[in-house]
């Protein structure tokens, strides 16, 4: 069973409003799967996270209402200095990570995670998790933590150990 932090933990104006970015692309009906530190939290992990990460359909029509969804977040690429790109659709179609910034906070798109898992191969493994009036797609516990040791970031990995605590305790061990 999945907590809905989400749903109960109203975040002050300055930090980032990740149920807004969801409801967005919810109402544009964009397919994305929750990965990352909002899925560990949805999950019961005591973790911060400061972006929303989301790996994305990339199919034509998929990318079709993600450009939109982004256009009304406002989506620009965060990169330093005063340049303001916005994605583009050939790049979105890539397997490529886009680091974005939103009108409600950062947004991290991923085309695949782990080893090369992209949208298709990640959706049947998922869990459906009503977050306050939507339904999105969650990562499973254990396949986050899969996909974090397959990336084998520093950052990636030292959080496993907290990954795996709270799996263990879910599974009462």
């Amino acid at each position: 069973m999945l907590s809905t932090p989400l749903k109960s933990c109203a975040m002050p104006r300055s930090s980032p409003d990740f149920l807004g970015i969801l409801r967005v692309l919810h109402g544009h009906n964009v397919r994305s799967i929750v990965v990352g530190g909002v899925c560990a939290t949805l999950h019961g992990a005591p973790v911060a996270t400061f972006d929303l990460d989301l790996v994305h359909a990339r199919d034509e029509q998929d990318l079709d209402r993600l450009i939109t969804a982004l256009d009304e977040l406002g989506a620009v690429y965060r990169l330093r200095g005063e340049q303001k790109l916005s994605p583009q659709r050939d790049g979105l179609r890539g397997d490529g990570h886009h680091l974005l910034m939103t009108t409600h906070g950062p947004l991290d798109l991923l085309g695949v995670i782990g080893r090369g898992r992209d949208f298709s191969s990640l959706l049947p493994q998922c869990a459906r998790v009503d977050i306050g009036g939507f339904i999105v797609n969650v990562l499973p516990l254990a396949l986050l933590i899969q996909t974090k040791r397959e990336a084998g970031r520093a950052r990636d990995l030292a959080v496993l150990p907290i990954l795996e605590r709270t799996l263990a305790e879910r599974h009462g061990a």
